[in-house]
């Protein structure tokens, strides 16, 4: 019996010092981070676009390369790492856009602009995503021009190997196209230089409906000679973003090579400065929560893969990339390649159809599901069939409970019908402990012969809280890492289910006109939560132990506390789990004949 004791204690204990962790440091350091991030793009949207660019460097002037990485420079086959000096000031996202004539993008998902100058992808914005649940606010930038506050772009071109000098486009290098055409599903747009010296550069680009661009590339010599060039493709982000920080969640660069997944978040960039892999077959690129960047080589051809950070003046600069094995254009001929780039929002269907239909070697692990992947990715297809079906994740998240109930319907049955036979237990074992109130080990050798004699389980009420916390967890980080939960609505005040439930009963939930301190925003569904869990545990068996009764009496209130900071989806799980547990547990009471008492506030008192 004191071994059972311990393992209660040790495992309450534990929870509490995960979820006191979670709620004390983690979540009010990730949501001050959030606001400092979104204080930070609004003034640079809208502060920052009307500022006068005096002083600025500003014009082709300004435009110089990275002499160490240049194409045409001895670089050894490296993939460039552009520099335009101007990105280095703050000229705002209006300015810098109209420094290089552009082509427009639009397919109904996205928003933006192709460079001329560079041939670049700089220019996104995510057309069904917004900073907020208004669907006016502004919609979610991805990619940025250098010369505003946070550069990001995606890039694709060749180098020379090394020791070979060639004429190759680079970030200046200004290509011919028409600013009329606008990118969008079955119009691709084709860019085209001629370096003057026998080699005419070809670059069409294609997007689908959603978030997949194909870039092709073609290259033709009438040099009179063979030549030899190294394709690449990168992603290049020149700030550091603000991120959850959060153990659960990967931010940074990553990608799938050799098969294998690798991650590396930005701290661990700045300090390890480099890695490269060999591979065929694979992705890799910069993640944030909802969204992706990823450059995509042909499945089926080798390539070096890299993630670097090369620091320049005082501003961070990672990059993920890959250089392809070495083509030759024969002279007098031609040769194509094509590539892919994916951008944007990391929807579960859409990247899984994406992985299968373009044969990406794992691309499905873009989307975060963590070490227990065989547990979250069918939570989130079980859930996203429910939404199917009724239109709501909200709703879909309450029959997703009662469909995980039943599944473990067998096992919480024999724990409750256990729990119902110690209930009957109580009087016989209150008096044991008046009986041996003075002699520990008698008392202790009594109980167990009475649990084997009666055939009852005193740590029964554990098991369904056991069997309860990897589903409780994997539906957390469900609506924690997809999409498909940011500012998904629920009823009434709830319009967000991947945050937390706005509402404070210490402003009795909005009646007074005042914003209680973050860790007193108390919500309705997290007070209904903890009603829920004092009931269910006030039916179970009373503790034969004092310590642990006023344990488990203090629990319903903390985590009221703990879980208002979590997403109100999880919440609403929570408390229809414990409303249906409550309802099978007292009618199995009822079927074994147990006493449906009420425990208020000690071991011996009911109603």
């Amino acid at each position: 019996m004191v071994e059972n004791r311990n393992l209660i204690l040790a495992f309450g204990l534990s929870m509490l010092v995960m979820f006191g962790w979670m709620y004390f440091v983690d979540m009010p350091r990730m949501e001050r981070e959030e606001q400092a991030r979104i204080a930070a793009e609004e003034a640079a949207r809208t502060g920052q676009a009307d500022k006068s660019t005096s002083g600025a460097v500003t014009g082709d002037a300004s435009l110089l390369p990275d002499t160490a990485n240049a194409p045409g420079a001895a670089n050894n086959g490296r993939v460039p790492g552009a520099v335009d000096l101007a990105g280095l000031a703050d000229l705002g996202r209006s300015a810098a856009l109209s420094r290089a004539p552009r082509i427009k993008i639009d397919n109904g998902s996205l928003h933006g602009s192709i460079s001329l100058i560079g041939g670049r992808l700089d220019d996104l914005t995510l057309a069904d995503y917004h900073k907020t649940p208004d669907p006016e606010s502004p919609e979610i930038v991805l990619l940025s021009p250098t010369g505003t506050a946070q550069p990001y772009y995606a890039e694709f071109g060749f180098v020379a190997p090394g020791g070979v000098k060639l004429k190759l486009p680079d970030h200046r290098t200004q290509w011919s196209g028409d600013p009329s055409q606008m990118l969008a599903p079955d119009k691709p747009v084709v860019l085209q230089w001629d370096n003057g010296e026998g080699l005419v550069f070809t670059r069409t680009i294609a997007l689908d409906e959603h978030y997949m661009f194909t870039v092709t590339e073609r290259v033709e010599n009438s040099s009179g000679e063979a030549v030899t060039l190294l394709p690449y493709g990168l992603v290049s982000r020149h700030y550091t973003p603000e991120t959850t920080d959060f153990y659960i969640l990967h931010e940074g660069l990553m990608g799938v090579m050799q098969s294998t997944l690798t991650e590396t978040d930005y701290e661990d960039m700045r300090e390890q400065k480099s890695f490269k892999l060999e591979s065929t077959g694979g992705w890799l690129g910069i993640t944030d929560k909802y969204w992706l960047v990823s450059v995509i080589p042909d499945q089926a051809e080798p390539f070096t893969g890299s993630f670097s950070y090369n620091p320049l003046q005082g501003r961070d600069r990672y990059q993920a990339d890959f250089l392809r094995a070495p083509v030759t254009v024969p002279a007098g001929g031609s040769t194509e390649i094509t590539n892919h780039l994916f951008a944007g929002a990391k929807k579960v269907e859409l990247i899984d159809a994406y992985g299968e239909d373009l044969g990406i070697d794992r691309f499905d692990l873009a989307i975060d599901w963590g070490m227990f992947y065989f547990l979250t990715k069918p939570l989130f297809a079980l859930l996203n069939w429910f939404y199917g079906l009724v239109g709501n994740f909200g709703v879909a998240i309450i029959l997703l409970t009662i469909a995980v109930k039943l599944a473990f319907f067998p096992l919480a049955n024999k724990s409750y019908v256990a729990m119902s036979r110690m209930k009957k237990l109580q009087p016989k074992l209150m008096e044991l402990r008046e009986k041996y109130a003075d002699d520990k080990p008698r008392q202790q050798q009594e109980m167990m012969a009475m649990y084997k004699a009666e055939n009852a389980n005193p740590l029964a009420g554990c098991l369904p809280i056991l069997v309860q916390i990897p589903v409780f967890f994997a539906l957390y980080k469900v609506l924690f890492v997809t999409i498909e939960m940011r500012h998904a609505p629920f009823f009434g005040w709830i319009q967000d289910l991947a945050a937390r439930d706005p509402t404070s009963m210490f402003n009795l939930f909005g009646l007074v006109p005042w914003t209680p301190p973050d860790f007193l925003l108390i919500g309705i569904w997290p007070v209904i939560m903890g009603i829920t869990m004092f009931i269910q545990q006030r039916l179970n068996p009373a503790p034969t132990d004092p310590v642990q009764e006023k344990i488990f009496l203090w629990m319903p209130v903390l985590f009221t506390f703990i879980l208002a900071s979590f997403p109100a989806g999880l919440v609403i799980y929570w408390t229809v789990n414990n409303i249906l547990s409550i309802l099978q547990q007292m009618v199995i009471m009822k079927r074994e004949g147990a006493p449906i008492s009420f425990r208020m506030f000690g071991a011996g008192q009911a109603t």
